[in-house]
């Protein structure tokens, strides 16, 4: 009999290493095939050897352009005119090799007033340099050297308000589309040599390229090489979004609940690098990786650190309440109908019984119908155009539960509740988690179907079992709760005042746990203005 297969802690190893135990493992071994195929695939995969193979493949595109100066000039262009920005190739490349046709790839270089020109050999970053934008200047002299010159084109927006987690006070910026300004947003913040930015090319089709930021000296460097690991060993074809990254670098893929927290305000990223974390920028995406982080984090809006502290503890508390009611609520009333009306006041049950008579389905379909009805008007509204999305879903839930009520196919009071489960679901300041809650309500649902109370009991043990087992970047995904960590308590469930956070949180094992000196308390004394 073979024995059980070891995993590996994944803040010193890799994602989904195993080592073999003394019998044999099956996973293991599934595992090696599965990277030897890998391996295989890559090795097999069609690439181009030579120049001339490059061209030819360039030629069936319509946008592929080859100019040569003169008729009798050595010197040819080569550019995808679609990419290019006309402006510099008329203004600055050609001016100049009109003027010194006849000089040397090295000449032509520094006659060319273009930053990160560069003389290359290799067809491969000849290939990658022309399809973002570069323009190859070719010479029969040196027929083994090309010169690129980069001449890409760009189309930006500009930097906007934040419209997922927009909050009334405090900065106003979020991330848009280009890698450099996202970066440039978070410089300005953090303007440190300490801040490391370290830049990879992923995916196969896209070739995306994707930069990770941590702080040097702060940052725990197993979480650097972890994510960085990661990263590098991504195999997909086409990265279009961070959340591709997201779902390819979780601890747990098959997990309902997001590992990493994707923000699109640079101050809260700038924020969590202060701390010790590691933050994944996405070219051509607007919002950012941030982790490891914990459940609690994501009930934290960033708005809180700009309201006195025992607003933000107040608001806090709100949040965590709201999504256990959330979760609990519509369950609840399907167990106590179910099973344990007893419970029911008198002067309660009254109202539930003429509520409910003359309706014909059990309480369990009942609530799935008003849930799923919420579900569809929810999903109706983001889908539409913004200002037909908003009337559909104000108007349409109106009509239809006032209809509903009025035809007899559900009562008033679960109506009351099912909106309330479903304006309760939106107070996650991270939209990621609640899309989570949203789906987590229906096993909860027909557990109290099932066994009442228990069952309810049952799936909640259930759920925070798998939320014990789970990680981020190797990191407990409950802490401060689970591993306990009093001191981190100070910034979880509730908000402490500044001066008493002079440590970063001990869940991220930063290398240096101060961030700043306690204040001295009496340098805040308060002096009289009337003289004695």
């Amino acid at each position: 009999m073979n024995a059980p297969c070891i995993k590996l802690d994944y803040s010193t190893h890799g994602k989904g290493e195993y080592i073999k135990s003394n019998w044999g493992c099956v996973v293991f071994r599934k595992w090696k095939q599965h990277r030897l195929q890998r391996k295989i695939n890559q090795s097999t995969r069609p690439s181009t050897h030579s120049f001339e193979e490059l061209l030819k493949t360039c030629r069936l595109s319509s946008d592929f352009e080859i100019y040569q100066l003169s008729k009798n000039s050595p010197i040819t262009l080569y550019y995808y005119a679609s990419v290019i920005k006309p402006e510099i190739l008329h203004d600055e490349i050609l001016p100049a090799l009109q003027q010194v046709n006849q000089l040397s790839l090295e000449e032509l270089r520094q006659a060319i007033s273009i930053e990160n020109n560069e003389i290359i050999e290799a067809v491969e970053d000849l290939m990658d340099g022309l399809m973002r934008g570069s323009v190859i200047i070719h010479s029969t002299q040196t027929p083994k050297q090309f010169l690129l010159v980069p001449a890409e084109h760009i189309e930006n927006r500009s930097v906007s308000l934040p419209e997922v987690e927009f909050s009334v006070v405090g900065p106003k910026e979020a991330f848009v589309e280009p890698l450099q300004t996202n970066l440039n947003l978070i410089r300005k913040r953090i303007p440190i040599p300490e801040l490391v930015v370290k830049e990879y090319t992923i995916g196969d089709l896209s070739k995306s390229k994707t930069a990770i930021l941590y702080l040097h000296g702060i940052a725990n460097e197993q979480v650097v090489h972890t994510l960085t690991q990661r990263i590098t060993d991504i195999q997909f074809d086409q990265i279009v979004d961070s959340s591709f990254v997201a779902q390819l670098i979780a601890d747990d893929s098959n997990s309902v609940f997001p590992q990493l927290i994707d923000t699109e305000r640079p101050d809260r990223v700038a924020s969590l690098l202060a701390e010790g974390k590691v933050a994944v920028i996405l070219d051509g995406s607007p919002h950012a990786l941030t982790g490891p982080t914990s459940f609690v984090e994501f009930f934290s809006a960033f708005e809180d650190y700009f309201l006195p502290w025992p607003i933000a503890s107040i608001f806090r508390l709100i949040r965590l309440f709201a999504i256990l009611f959330s979760v609990l609520s519509t369950a609840l009333y399907v167990a106590v109908l179910t099973y344990h009306y007893e419970m029911i006041p008198t002067t309660l049950l009254n109202t539930l019984v003429s509520s409910r008579s003359g309706i014909p389905f059990p309480p369990v379909f009942e609530a799935l119908i008003l849930e799923l009805v919420i579900e569809l008007l929810r999903e109706a509204g983001a889908r539409l155009p913004a200002k037909i999305g908003q009337t559909i879903g104000i108007v349409g839930g109106i009509v239809i539960g006032t209809a509903a009520v009025d035809a007899g196919l559900t009562s008033n009071i679960l109506l009351i509740i099912v909106a309330l489960t479903g304006l309760a679901s939106f107070t996650t300041p991270i939209y990621q988690m609640g899309n989570t809650i949203r789906l987590i309500r229906f096993p909860f649902i027909l557990a109290a179907q099932w066994l009442g109370f228990l069952g309810v009991a049952a799936c909640f043990a259930l759920f925070l079992s798998h939320l014990l087992a789970l990680t981020s970047l190797g990191h407990p995904y409950l802490v401060p709760i689970y591993p306990l960590r009093v001191a981190d308590l100070k910034d979880s469930f509730f908000r402490l005042p500044f001066r008493l956070q002079t440590k970063r949180p001990q869940s991220i094992r930063a290398q240096k746990q101060n961030r700043f000196n306690k204040p001295n308390e009496k340098n805040h004394l308060i002096q009289p203005d009337i003289e004695e």
